[in-house]
């Protein structure tokens, strides 16, 4: 099971879907975990998930974190599987939760309610090439693979 988990092969395609889904998410991350590039820092986020969108306080941490912590895990490849799992079913509560309602498309004008989903959409599609690929070149996740195929043969 470990070594389905962590396998992955030695192609580049991986790795730049895990940089750039890692990167972009990271970024609104850093956002709502510590108020960078305009974002609303961890407490009015956490305010704003629990008394405006209505989730548990649970839920909202576990946003910031996984857009935090796991994309910079993405990034390096470690628990590519894990987090791309987790970044199917993140996006589709954003999609529910809040952005279904405002369509497909983003904002780009200003003329609607809100943003609406396309981007989670990509998101969805790279995080599910991710979980089928594993984090490919340069991933940690080789690490747990070697160490565990060392104590096979001996």
């Amino acid at each position: 099971m470990k070594n389905k988990i962590f396998e992955t092969g030695e192609s580049y395609a991986p790795l730049i879907l895990r940089v750039i889904l890692g990167a972009v998410v990271l970024m609104h991350g850093m956002q709502k975990l510590f108020g960078c590039f305009g974002g609303m820092g961890f407490s009015r986020t956490m305010l704003f998930f629990t008394d405006f969108v209505g989730l548990p306080w649970i839920m909202g941490f576990l946003v910031i974190m996984l857009e935090t912590v796991g994309a910079a895990a993405l990034i390096a490849g470690a628990g590519t599987r894990l987090i791309a799992f987790s970044y199917t079913i993140l996006p589709l509560g954003m999609i529910i939760t809040t952005h279904f309602k405002n369509g497909f498309f983003m904002n780009w004008f200003g003329t609607l309610k809100g943003e609406g989903y396309e981007y989670f959409i990509l998101w969805i599609g790279m995080a599910i090439a991710l979980f089928i690929l594993g984090g490919g070149k340069y991933a940690i996740d080789k690490i747990f693979i070697e160490k565990n195929n060392y104590k096979i043969k001996q």
